[in-house]
């Protein structure tokens, strides 16, 4: 960590590759050495985060996230660390800006292969752009580190140190074996009414997207062109019913910036030309997204209000999670011919509380715009807002909502709006998707 001095900007490759050795590594060593004003920059990270959780390594670092994790939302909360919204396709060109340096990069690899190049395994994400934009790079090399295909490949010459692990194991995220009735619900829905034959998803990690996977096993012909996967999509590929033969971009072939899951999901991707990784200003780039014909974005949301606007990142003005790459794919997906950009999330909260407010939360940050929204869904249907006047929009989302919030909604809907009628009808009209 000799390279590492006071006032510098370090990125830390993020999700199943976090390098936790060199984290540890790294705060011992501004520690010993009483550095100070280091930024750490990343998106989502695994392990402890030590540099904040540790009350000795905290004076010496300011970490900004640029998708916050669980590890370190409390602190930002708290005003102890940072946060830096950004949509995930312009991470890359933000580490090329010249106002924005990257000093040195924390990654975790492969060991070398006989030409001398490692893998960046199952995170290339923006990775690939902070190792070409940092001076320096420290490397961590680790055998249980898959080797994938794509864009995450780096000479060892490239490194001005590295660390060998020969004992840990990439950590595992396990899905729920058991989904709950809602969220079974959810998935049936959008799989039966929304995604046909023949299309080209994107979806995240989480028990939504788990639910709409398991209930495509009668589908045909899918394809995968998404920020992230996990080991959902594992059992479709082996039926053959995701087969990428119908994209436009890397037919035949599954197409992500980084993924996580269980063992099963490193073992799928390790040498495997099958699943290509890449840089996410290329994966999550509109122009790329909306190029593969019916392209379906399947995401999830905080609350939503009943003009259509979401809140994904900020619980108020809590922050919670980031930007990531929603607004990337709601409009790619928006564009490509026969795609659909679809919203999806339980009508309450653990606590009862409805998630289709009249107004958002006071603070609550807006990632997918009204006029970007499409398809809404939740336990109680399907609502296309899409080409809907705002008045149209209540109607559709307060049946959406759970019935125990329905009159207060209407209620606050009409003060705004007046009576929720179409053309003129008496209100007992249904203004529904597609019919």
């Amino acid at each position: 960590m000799k390279c590492v001095k006071s006032g510098q900007r370090i990125y830390i490759q993020g999700a199943a590759m976090t390098p936790e050795i060199l984290i540890e590594a790294l705060c011992q060593h501004a520690h010993n050495n009483n550095l100070r004003d280091i930024e750490l920059i990343h998106i989502h990270l695994g392990g402890t985060a030590p540099f904040v959780t540790n009350d000795a390594y905290r004076p010496h670092f300011r970490d900004n996230s640029l998708f916050i994790g669980g590890n370190v939302r409390k602190y930002v909360n708290m005003g102890l660390a940072d946060f830096t919204p950004i949509f995930l396709s312009e991470i890359p060109q933000l580490f090329e800006d010249p106002d924005f340096v990257v000093d040195v990069s924390l990654i975790q690899t492969s060991p070398p292969d006989k030409h001398g190049y490692c893998s960046l395994g199952t995170s290339v994400d923006c990775t690939r752009s902070a190792l070409l934009a940092s001076t320096h790079c420290v490397g961590l090399i680790n055998e249980h580190v898959p080797r994938t295909h794509g864009d995450g490949h780096v000479h060892i010459s490239h490194f001005d140190a590295v660390y060998y692990d020969s004992s840990t194991p990439l950590p595992e995220h396990r899905a729920s074996l058991i989904l709950d009735p809602i969220t079974e619900k959810i998935g049936r829905a959008i799989a039966n009414e929304l995604i046909p034959d023949k299309a080209c998803l994107q979806m995240g990690i989480g028990n939504i997207p788990d639910a709409v996977l398991q209930c495509l096993h009668n589908h045909h012909n899918l394809g995968i062109h998404t920020e992230m996967f996990s080991d959902g999509v594992l059992d479709l590929v082996d039926m053959g019913i995701i087969s990428n033969s119908c994209k436009f971009h890397h037919r035949g072939k599954l197409a992500t910036s980084f993924a996580m899951g269980t063992q099963r999901l490193y073992d799928f991707v390790d040498d495997n030309p099958l699943v290509l990784f890449c840089d996410t200003s290329y994966i999550n780039d509109t122009e790329v997204i909306r190029a593969n014909p019916l392209t379906h974005a399947i995401n999830s949301c905080i609350e939503i209000d009943i003009t259509g606007q979401v809140c994904a990142d900020s619980i108020g003005t809590k922050m919670f999670s980031g930007i990531g790459g929603q607004m990337d794919f709601m409009r790619g997906a928006a564009l490509s011919p026969g795609g659909k950009a679809i919203m999806a999330m339980p009508s309450t909260t653990n606590k009862g509380t409805s998630k289709i407010l009249s107004v958002l939360k006071s603070g609550a940050g807006v990632v997918t715009t009204r006029a970007h929204v499409q398809y809404i869904v939740t336990e109680y249907g399907v609502a296309k807002l899409y080409g809907k006047t705002l008045r149209e929009r209540a109607r559709l989302l307060i049946e959406l909502a759970h019935p125990d919030h329905r009159e207060e909604l209407e209620k606050d809907a009409f003060e705004r709006f007046g009576k929720l009628t179409l053309n003129g009808s008496d209100g007992d009209q249904k203004i529904d998707g597609d019919d």
